[in-house]
């Protein structure tokens, strides 16, 4: 799913949206080294770039470099305890941008001797390899900035599934023609590969590393390749690797209908005053919200706010939903207010707090040619369709697919979109890592690693941790997807005693309750936890 994080954290650390670097430092006037040569970049922060082979089986065939950004360690401590690096998800999110939001908050909760260390990805962010499209009119007309991270429903009209699909062969055709031998290396094996690589500049012998959503696939991959590389490893919101190189991901849907009748029955908990969209019972506020869907698909709503202005329908108004309920801590309470207001015809709630992006404009005195910062789409398909098994389903293999995700979830809508953007993708490395690979290492970690999810990833955790026998398992019970979008004082004190020093419980779990009742989460107010083990 391109769901890139959007926040992090409790106690020490502030919830607060990730926001793109500042485009004061221009990475693309900063030259690459085989060494780690640090530059001072940002407030507080340093930066460097990192070169690596762009094809690890030939190394004399070309390089490309890693944008790399750190919060440095306190120096003044006795003990360094070396890098941490840190992937935020998507796949395609940029760790650079991630790591200069949160890494002071990171090293509040790991402790001041590490070095927390963000890195974007090949093919993402300020490491571009991705030239799909020309230049950014070029995308503005074909991926507006607003959509970047929004998937269309399938479920908008009839044609829907047919529309998009001809779309992204259109995207696979113009990728296969604007390749240039390069985007093939765009892999989940060859960043674990390049994670090695910026270990070891740092002069360490072992991975350190904290992955997120799709960081969780990426942490996997990399235990699997080098089990006597992993020193302390955590993946939380763990995906199923089956799943993810099989190119089928719709067991990841499992609880989501769950977490959406938890809004509704917050809702009603919380009553008239504190939920905007409350009704007298939990059955009215389901028929509201799904006559509300059904009336927006029939009539969109326009939008014009101080700062820009669109049509707000049908997928806009499922994917304010899907990001609610991944992150409720951060969205509970805006998205009752904005289904409240969307009910009366006002969709300006849902538009600002959820999708608005200022319009796009042409830079005065620059041919606006790529690569640039904000690619997250491009990179998220090729990283997506060039890991997983080839797709080649026709309409209707499509269409079958998404009928049986529907029985999983009702938001398949969504997310059936990524099988869809694989069946035009035609770039497949033939010595890439894949599920059978995966399989046949899986006996091969010695060394133990703790393996950290969110209550809704319950079966891919057990189903991950069978693979790397004498890895800890860390449950969090609370809604949400990834501990991120679900704060607890709890995992972060656990995540601190094992970074700092390497023990764990060999087995626990945090409950994550807001006080004094649970329909306080409808009030947006920091919540006050009460964290049990």
């Amino acid at each position: 799913m391109v769901s890139l994080t959007k926040s992090i954290a409790v106690g020490v650390i502030r919830f607060s949206s990730i926001v793109a670097a500042d485009s004061d430092f221009d990475w693309r006037t900063f030259a690459a080294s085989e060494i780690l040569s640090w530059t001072a970049c940002y407030a507080g922060f340093e930066c460097s770039r990192l070169i690596v082979p762009l094809d690890y089986a030939s190394p004399s065939s070309g390089n490309a470099s890693i944008a790399i950004t750190r919060y440095p360690a306190n120096r003044s401590t006795s003990e360094y305890r070396g890098p941490v690096l840190l992937n935020p998800g998507g796949p395609g999110g940029s760790g650079v941008d991630y790591v200069v939001a949160v890494g002071a908050d990171i090293a509040t909760v790991l402790g001041d001797g590490f070095d927390i260390v963000g890195f974007d990805p090949r093919g993402s962010s300020f490491q571009p390899l991705i030239k799909q499209l020309a230049n950014y009119v070029e995308r503005e007309l074909w991926i507006p900035a607003a959509f970047n991270a929004v998937y269309p429903s399938l479920n908008e009209s009839e044609d829907a599934l047919a529309q998009q699909w001809a779309k992204v062969q259109i995207q696979g055709q113009l990728a296969v023609e604007r390749n240039q031998n390069y985007m093939q290396h765009i892999t989940t094996d060859n960043t674990a590969r390049d994670m090695l690589r910026i270990t070891e500049a740092f002069g360490w012998d072992k991975l350190q590393y904290w992955g997120i959503s799709y960081g969780s696939a990426l942490g996997s991959t990399f235990a699997s390749m080098f089990p006597d590389k992993v020193g302390r490893v955590v993946i939380d919101g763990v995906l199923d690797m089956n799943s993810w190189y099989s190119g089928n991901m719709t067991n990841e849907l499992v609880d989501t209908d769950k977490a959406l009748q938890i809004f509704i029955d917050a809702c009603f908990a919380a009553g008239p005053h504190s939920c905007a969209y409350y009704a007298p019972s939990t059955a009215d506020i389901s028929t509201n919200l799904n006559d509300l869907m059904a009336s927006i698909k029939t009539q969109p709503v326009p939008v014009i706010t101080p700062t820009s202005y669109s049509v707000f329908g049908y997928t806009l108004l499922r994917n304010a939903i899907f990001d609610a309920i991944t992150t409720p801590f951060q969205f509970f309470a805006p998205l009752a207010q904005g289904l409240a207001d969307l009910a009366k015809g006002n969709a300006s709630t849902l538009y600002t707090n959820f999708f608005e992006v200022p319009p796009f404009e042409c830079e005065a005195g620059s041919n606006n040619s790529l690569p640039f910062h904000e690619n997250s789409y491009e990179a998220s398909a090729a990283i997506n369709c060039g890991d997983s098994t080839p797709v080649n389903d026709s309409v209707s293999q499509l269409q079958a697919y998404y009928s049986a995700a529907q029985e999983v979830a009702n938001l398949a809508d969504l997310s059936s979109n990524l099988r869809v953007i694989c069946s035009g993708w035609k770039i497949h490395r033939k010595d890439r890592f894949t599920n059978r690979t995966f399989r046949g290492l899986q006996y091969l970690l010695p060394t133990p690693a703790h393996w950290e999810y969110s209550r809704s990833r319950n079966s891919n955790l057990r189903r991950t941790a069978a693979l790397f026998p004498g890895s800890v398992l860390l449950t969090l019970d609370a809604v949400a997807h990834t501990s991120v979008g679900a704060p607890s004082t709890c995992v972060l004190g656990y995540l601190g005693q094992y970074f700092r020093n390497g023990t764990f419980l060999q087995k626990g779990q945090c409950v994550l309750r807001t006080t004094p009742s649970s329909h306080r989460i409808m009030l947006n107010l920091p919540p006050m936890f009460r964290d049990g083990i």
